[in-house]
């Protein structure tokens, strides 16, 4: 039976870099976004190597990883992108933390560690057993403007 205690697990760090979620760029960039992910999943079906790997997209390979992070840009898969503003001051909140559900997932399976490649997907994708809402994520915003002002959040 589960506590609702983390477990223990080893923390690697490692920086990376983010990209803005899909939804909140430009129309046009979104367009020609879309356009080349398109051109990427055909040129995979029409390539005759069955062992290549899966085309990268922009969403689930290069905005934004999945796991617990520090920083970077919040996701916003679940919900359409709404203003995270400080409610003191009205200044533009930046994310401060995402704690995830898992560390990867189905959509998202080039962010697996080469270590964990053989591992069974679920238990080595979850290792702090954590589950946010329903298998989501939390989003923690902080005012650039001064830390004591309320910090908001989302989850995802």
């Amino acid at each position: 039976m589960k506590t609702g205690v983390p477990e223990p697990c080893a923390l690697h760090p490692e920086q990376v870099a983010t990209y803005p979620f899909a939804g909140l760029l430009p129309e046009e960039l979104c367009a020609r976004l879309d356009a080349w992910d398109e051109a990427q999943e055909e040129e995979a079906e029409q390539s005759a190597d069955e062992n290549a790997a899966e085309p990268v997209g922009y969403q689930y390979d290069l905005s934004i990883p999945p796991g617990w992070r520090v920083g970077g840009f919040a996701s916003w898969h679940a919900t359409d992108p709404y203003p995270m503003d400080c409610q003191t001051c009205r200044t533009p909140m930046r994310l401060l933390l995402t704690i995830d559900s898992s560390e990867w997932d189905g959509g998202s399976g080039s962010w697996k560690p080469l270590e964990d490649r053989d591992l069974p997907t679920h238990r080595s994708a979850t290792p702090t057993e954590v589950t946010v809402g329903r298998f989501g994520e939390l989003n923690v915003f902080a005012c650039p403007t001064d830390p004591d002002h309320p910090h908001r959040w989302s989850i995802q």
